[in-house]
C-alpha cells in the first residue's frame, strides 16, 4: 500500500515537473514572438481602433476637441458625388493595373522560361525596376511623359506627329499611372509565374505531346490550371497594392487633371493633411478597409472552383 502511494506522488511530481517545463517552454517560444507582437499592436492594431474611434468624432487636426458626432461622416460620404468617382477611378485604376501585369507577366514568363545566360540577363533586367523606389520611377516618367520637353513627345515629333499633354488631359493621365505601375510590377509578376512554371511535373506535357495534344492545347489544359495558385497569388497581392497606389498620383498628377485620377488613398491624404477633416478621412478609411476584405473574400471563394492543386 505505502509503495503504491509512494509510486503515485513519483507520478505526480514527474507530472508537475512536465508541466511546468512545458509552461516554461511556452513562455521562452512568446517571448521571441512578443517584440513582433508589440510592433503589430503599437504600429498597426492601435492605429486601426484609433481610426475607426475617430471616425465618429469632427476631429480637426488644428483642433484639440474631439465631438462624437455618430455616422454623420458615413452618411457625407455616401451621399458625395466624390467618394463614387472616387471609387470608381480606384477600381478602373485597379482592373486595368492588375490585368494587364497578369497578362504581360505571364507572356514574359513563357517567352523567358530558359536556363539559358541570355534570357537570365534578360530576366534580371527587366526585373530590376522592381527594386526602384516608386518615387524615383514616378519622377523619370514624369520627365518622359511632359507635354512640353518629355523623351515620348520629341520622339512623336520624330515621326510627324503632334505632342499630346500626356498628365494635363484626362483621357490620358490615367493610362500614364497604370504604365508606370506595370512597368514596375511586371517584373516580379514574371519571375514568380516562372517558378510556378518549373514546379510543373514535365510528365504532363511528355503524356500530353504523345496523345497528339497541341502547344496550344497544353498552354489551356496544363499549364495555365496548374498555373492557377501563382495566379490566385499574384492576383490578391497586385489587387491589395493597386487599391492602395499613391506615391504616383501624389507626384505625377496630384489627383488631376480635372480629379480624374484621385485615387482613394491620395483623397484621404487630402482630407486628413490639406483639409485637415481628419474625422472625415478617417471614416473613409474604414470604408475602404472594409471593401478590401470584403473583395478579398471574393476572390478567395471564387478560388476554390478555378484553382487547382496538383495531385
Amino acid at each position: 500500500m505505502e509503495g503504491r502511494q509512494a509510486g503515485a506522488q513519483q507520478e505526480t511530481v514527474r507530472k508537475s515537473k512536465r508541466s511546468r517545463y512545458r509552461m516554461l517552454e511556452g513562455l521562452k517560444d512568446f517571448s521571441f514572438a512578443l517584440p513582433a507582437l508589440l510592433i503589430l499592436l503599437v504600429f498597426i492594431y492601435y492605429p486601426m481602433l484609433n481610426s475607426f474611434y475617430l471616425s465618429f468624432t469632427n476631429w480637426n487636426m488644428t483642433k484639440p476637441v474631439k465631438k462624437f458626432i455618430g455616422f454623420d461622416n458615413y452618411v457625407y460620404l455616401f451621399t458625395s458625388d466624390t467618394f463614387y468617382n472616387v471609387l470608381r477611378i480606384t477600381f478602373t485604376y485597379m482592373i486595368l493595373d492588375v490585368t494587364i501585369t497578369l497578362i504581360l507577366g505571364l507572356l514574359l514568363a513563357l517567352l523567358f522560361n530558359s536556363t539559358a545566360r541570355f534570357f537570365n540577363f534578360l530576366r534580371t533586367f527587366i526585373f530590376m525596376p522592381h527594386y526602384i523606389s516608386m518615387v524615383i520611377i514616378s519622377m523619370i516618367f514624369l520627365w518622359i511623359f511632359n507635354g512640353q520637353y518629355g523623351l515620348l513627345n520629341e520622339l512623336l515629333k520624330l515621326f510627324g506627329m503632334d505632342p499630346v499633354q500626356w498628365l494635363t488631359n484626362p483621357r490620358t493621365a490615367l493610362w500614364v499611372l497604370i504604365v508606370v505601375s506595370v512597368w514596375k510590377g511586371v517584373g516580379f509578376t514574371m519571375i514568380i509565374f516562372i517558378a510556378g512554371l518549373r514546379s510543373i511535373p514535365i510528365e504532363y506535357y511528355e503524356a500530353s505531346g504523345i496523345d497528339g495534344a497541341t502547344k496550344w492545347t497544353q498552354l489551356w489544359h496544363i499549364t495555365l490550371p496548374l498555373l492557377s495558385p501563382t495566379t490566385l497569388f499574384l492576383v490578391i497581392t497586385h489587387f491589395i497594392s493597386s487599391m492602395q497606389v499613391f506615391q504616383s498620383v501624389d507626384i505625377m498628377t496630384n489627383g488631376g487633371p480635372l480629379e480624374s485620377t484621385k485615387a482613394m488613398v491620395y483623397w484621404i491624404y487630402e482630407m486628413a493633411f490639406t483639409d485637415f477633416k481628419t474625422g472625415r478621412a478617417s471614416a473613409l478609411v474604414v470604408i475602404f478597409f472594409i471593401i478590401i476584405i470584403l473583395l478579398t473574400m471574393v476572390q478567395m471563394y471564387i478560388s476554390k472552383k478555378s484553382v487547382h492543386y496538383e495531385g
